[in-house]
Formats: C-alpha cells, sequence, structure tokens
C-alpha cells in the first residue's frame, strides 16, 4: 500500500478545510446555543422577577425551563443525526467538551443542593467561559472566544456580588457568551451558504 504524501501547504489547506466545516456545522447547529442561551437567560430573568419582585418562596422553579431546553435539543439532535454532517477530529472534541460541561452543570446542581447555592452562578459562568472560549479557539471564531473572556470577567465579579445581583449577571453572561455569538455564526453561516 503506497503512502501519499502531502506538501507543507496542502496539510495546511487540509486543516483549513477540517477547521472551516467543522465551524460551517457548528454554525449550522447554532441553534442548540441559541436554544440554551435563551432557556438559560429567561430562567435568570424569570427567577430575578420571582425572587424580587413578586418575592415567591420558591423562585427556583424558574428553572424547570431547562426541561425546554432539554426538550428543544433532543428535537434538533434528532433532525441533526438525520443530515449528513460531516465529523471531524475538531467536530467531535466540540460535542465531547460540550458533553463534559453539561454532565458537569448535573453534578453541580446535586453538590449545591448539598452546601448550598450561595455562590453556584460564579461556577455557571465559569463553565460557559470555559466553553464558548476554546469552542470559539478551535473553531477560528472570535466572538466565541472574546464572549468566554467576557464571561470569565463576569464570574470574578460575581464573587463580589449578592446572590441576586448574580442572577442578572449570569443572564448578561449568557447574552455575551451565547446568544450573541450564536447569532453572529449563524449570519456568517447563511452568508457562506448564499
Amino acid at each position: 500500500m503506497e503512502q501519499e504524501s502531502f506538501s507543507p501547504q496542502q496539510s495546511i489547506d487540509l486543516i483549513q478545510s477540517m477547521i472551516q466545516k467543522t465551524k460551517n456545522a457548528a454554525a449550522d447547529s447554532s441553534v442548540f446555543f441559541l436554544l440554551w442561551g435563551w432557556v438559560v437567560f429567561a430562567a435568570c430573568v424569570l427567577q430575578y422577577f420571582l425572587k424580587n419582585v413578586l418575592h415567591y418562596e420558591h423562585h427556583y422553579y424558574a428553572w424547570l425551563l431547562i426541561i425546554v431546553g432539554i426538550a428543544g435539543s433532543a428535537y434538533f439532535g434528532s433532525k441533526h443525526d438525520k443530515e449528513a454532517i460531516v465529523k471531524t477530529y475538531i467536530s467531535e472534541s466540540v460535542e465531547h467538551l460540550w458533553l463534559g460541561i453539561g454532565i458537569t452543570f448535573f453534578a453541580l446542581a446535586f453538590i449545591f443542593a448539598k452546601i448550598g447555592y450561595e455562590h453556584c452562578f460564579s461556577f455557571y459562568i465559569i463553565l460557559y467561559a470555559i466553553g464558548c472560549f476554546v469552542t470559539g479557539r478551535l473553531i477560528k471564531f472570535k466572538p466565541l472566544i472574546w464572549g468566554g473572556i467576557g464571561a470569565w470577567v463576569l464570574a470574578v465579579v460575581s464573587a463580589y456580588l449578592d446572590y441576586d445581583t448574580n442572577i442578572l449577571l449570569t443572564a448578561a453572561s449568557i447574552l455575551i457568551s451565547y446568544i450573541i455569538p450564536g447569532y453572529l455564526l449563524r449570519r456568517q453561516y447563511k452568508k457562506q451558504t448564499i
């Protein structure tokens, strides 16, 4: 079996092609950034409203909106599975990253249930930052990178603020790390596919 050798330029072209395919797949999947961004944003705003305006004791019920995110992910995930999506090392890395972050969110829910939710939002914001920054670096998309950096800054700021303010700070971090980059990613993808 003869092995084909690539020139340095062909190797670079191949890598750039894989990154572009992953970026296109991520942009095509930007529905997940937007779905989860809007679900978490809405849950934050709803929790703040229930707690501080209505003074509702069970304000944390706002997080039941996560069920919408899970159902939406299952629906859109099943649609994407039916489509032929090119799998690359980078796209699989992004999938594994977000799977790990999702499992960490789930584990943290149990941890905070035991130790208290006083500082939970700082940790959640850090996870948003890691996911967006690493995804942005892998697919070379600057708005996700900057969104991740912005979320890290908000995570540090959150350590100095009270719980109620952190609810709104989490909404702000979702806006800059998920929602805005999600729309920009979708717009860039649509321009490339026209």
